[in-house]
């Protein structure tokens, strides 16, 4: 495997890309970078500085003011940190999936994050997931793909997740996803689109080593 490759893998909330992106870039031994992670840390701080997320000028004052890393630990796991503290656990909360897309659709915050998403997959050996990876981040990556799913796994999946940590039902999660569709579909900067040259896969039927062995042997082609 060429260690300045590039691959993109974009999808919709719940599509699996989180899960299948961490397992390919373990396999083929490239770095893994959750970019929903980026715009979830930023969504954090909002919530944790009392912001409304449409008091843009003050959230795209925070952003620019905080630092977010993204870490490889052992295990492969990712580790999120935001302005030096470790918050990969609490930018899973049923609260920051309300709000990201909010976030995520202002301009100025997609400038600053896509800025910063360039510069850590620069010189490749990357596998990134997120909405536009393929379409705006890395237009010219060598291998795009675009995974989907129905609503109704979509939301199963984010509710088996979830249901043991927080007090959520099932309708809830599926309003949330359908309403995050909309917001990511439909914003004016990097929206959620698949890339015309992108490989689509359409993971509802299908197990996770079935979508990584699918993705890798296209790779492997």
């Amino acid at each position: 495997m060429d260690k300045s490759v590039i691959v993109a893998i974009d999808g919709p909330a719940g599509s699996g890309k989180s899960t299948i992106t961490k397992i390919v870039a373990e396999k083929l031994k490239l770095l893994y970078i959750d970019t929903g992670a980026m715009y979830r840390a930023i969504t954090l701080a909002v919530i944790q500085h009392n912001l409304k997320t449409s008091d843009t000028v003050s959230v795209i004052k925070l952003a620019k003011n905080s630092t977010i890393g993204l870490k490889r630990i052992k295990g492969g796991s990712l580790q999120v940190i935001l302005n030096n503290k470790d918050v990969t656990e609490d930018i899973r909360t049923q609260d920051v999936n309300a709000r990201v897309s909010d976030i995520a659709k202002i301009g100025e915050i997609r400038k600053i994050m896509v800025s910063q998403q360039r510069q850590l997959g620069k010189n490749g050996g990357v596998v990134l997931e997120g909405r536009d990876i393929g379409t705006v981040v890395f237009p010219d990556a060598k291998f795009k793909f675009f995974l989907d799913a129905t609503v109704s796994e979509r939301a199963k999946r984010r509710f088996l997740e979830v249901k043991d940590k927080y007090n959520v039902t099932y309708e809830e999660i599926e309003q949330s996803v359908k309403n995050r569709d909309k917001i990511d579909s439909e914003r004016d900067i990097g929206p959620l689109k698949k890339a015309d040259d992108a490989i689509s896969i359409d993971t509802t039927n299908m197990k996770i080593e079935e979508v990584v062995n699918t993705i890798l042997n296209y790779i492997s082609k």
